[in-house]
């Protein structure tokens, strides 16, 4: 089986997030970087529209959000598990909500303008605002913390994780790293990006060692691709990961449906349905120079509407 293949830039916390969890499994796997910012040309035409970062590809085979991409990964190498037996339940429960409160808090903590200025090092004014452009659509509609009110969140968040290893554990939810601690682990590394910001961390003391331990998992064995050779590796595949449209979940195998994340980054990604579950929801679609893509998100946090009929 070919090696995976990641989307992904450098200073992208969900990406990072997704190559400790390859470096935890000693995976070896593709590493294709992608603008940060939009136009996104090679991006769009494997995704059909969806354009957060990172995504995953295997041949013509799209995953998007870290949270299926972990799940994917997980099958792929079982060992060591993301999910542990008897702990499963409460490591996804703390990812999301690492992914997503964890997550809101962190950003604008962070990019307080004597932070911004290390994790932005060396983009020019211009670069600056063309990134501002590109996330203000990102995040239309949500409410977004204050600085003020995202440190009082963000040292209230610390805390709890600190708690969390009172008893000596080495990671989170035990004696082995799992899923809740890569999710965690990724918001950390974000803050580490703009050393003025790591204050906040210093009463932290086991938080600090643990995040030590989880970085240290590396991140596999990656080898560079151009994006262009990945459009031509999903051209060139006919096949893909078998799927199927459960009964009794609303929709029915061959309708025309759009997907779209329900949080932020809210672009609709145009296909037919041909795999849905409770836990993922897979459409086909054609690009003129990928070929047919069988593009997978996760079934929460998505919605999939009917395409109206003309």
């Amino acid at each position: 089986m070919k090696p995976f293949i990641l989307h992904h830039y450098a200073n992208s916390p969900f990406s990072e997030k997704v190559r400790l969890i390859l470096g935890a499994k000693g995976m070896a796997w593709h590493s294709v970087h992608v603008p940060s910012v939009m136009p996104k040309p090679d991006v769009l035409a494997l995704t059909g529209g969806y354009r957060r970062t990172p995504f995953m590809q295997r041949g013509a085979d799209i995953w998007c959000d870290t949270s299926l991409i972990a799940r994917v990964l997980d099958r792929a190498q079982p060992q060591p598990p993301l999910y542990p037996a008897g702990v499963a339940g409460i490591t996804q429960t703390l990812a999301q909500w690492a992914d997503f409160t964890l997550f809101w808090a962190v950003i604008p903590y962070t990019l307080q303008p004597q932070g911004l200025t290390h994790v932005m090092a060396g983009v020019p004014p211009e670069g600056l605002k063309a990134f501002a452009a590109d996330r203000a659509p990102f995040t239309a509609g949500m409410t977004r913390q204050t600085a003020a009110d995202a440190t009082v969140a963000l040292k209230a968040y610390l805390g709890r994780l600190e708690d969390q290893l009172a008893d000596g554990r080495a990671f989170l939810c035990g004696a082995q790293p799992s899923i809740a601690d890569f999710s965690v682990a990724h918001c950390l590394w974000f803050i580490h990006l703009a050393p003025p910001m790591l204050g906040i961390l210093q009463p932290c003391e086991r938080l600090r060692a643990w995040y030590e331990r989880v970085i240290a998992v590396g991140h596999g064995t990656p080898t560079i691709m151009k994006s262009a050779d990945a459009i031509a590796r999903a051209a060139s595949t006919s096949t893909h990961e078998p799927v199927q449209v459960e009964p009794g979940l609303g929709f029915e195998v061959g309708e025309s449906v759009t997907v779209t994340p329900t949080d932020y980054g809210r672009d609709p990604v145009v296909g037919v349905l041909v795999g849905l579950s409770d836990d993922e929801v897979v459409i086909e679609r054609r690009d003129e120079r990928a070929g047919t893509l069988h593009v997978h998100f996760p079934r929460l946090g998505f919605q999939i509407r009917k395409e109206a009929k003309t």
